[in-house]
């Protein structure tokens, strides 16, 4: 089972689609995130969600079987690679920190995107990046 979230750092004033944030995803075989590096590997979380549903798309339409996230402002990195059977690896730095289905991943990404979509206000640009690829992400899923 693979759980991600998105954290947004405190101390940032009124919320904004330039908040700095985290990402951590943990697996079966342990836990990966962007904080507690040196140097900083904390991203714009509301910029970088958006990159993670467009970049997880391929995987779900099968027009790719690996897929590459790096957030916004960051050099944390994690990759996806989809078998024959539909299983989903994911790994960072080269290390597998989990496996699950098409049908788990997506509702490991979806919860905590809808979770982070709801800390920012309705006029921010950024609020509406994710919501167009969170249809665009929503549309792909063919179960």
């Amino acid at each position: 089972m693979l759980k991600m979230s998105f954290t947004v750092r405190p101390g940032q004033g009124e919320p904004s689609g330039f908040d700095l944030g985290d990402i951590t995803c943990e697996g079966e075989s342990g836990a990966v995130g962007s904080a507690g590096h040196v140097p900083d590997q904390g991203m714009m979380i509301h910029l970088s969600v958006p990159l993670l549903l467009d970049s997880l798309r391929p995987l779900f339409t099968g027009r790719r079987k690996t897929a590459t996230f790096v957030g916004t402002g960051t050099s944390f990195r994690l990759d996806f690679r989809r078998d024959r059977k539909g299983t989903v690896s994911v790994s960072a730095q080269g290390t597998t920190v989990g496996t699950c289905s098409l049908e788990e991943l997506a509702d490991a990404v979806l919860r905590p995107v809808e979770k982070v979509l709801s800390t920012l206000p309705e006029g921010d640009g950024a609020r509406s990046d994710v919501v167009a690829s969170m249809g665009r992400f929503r549309a792909s899923m063919t179960w």
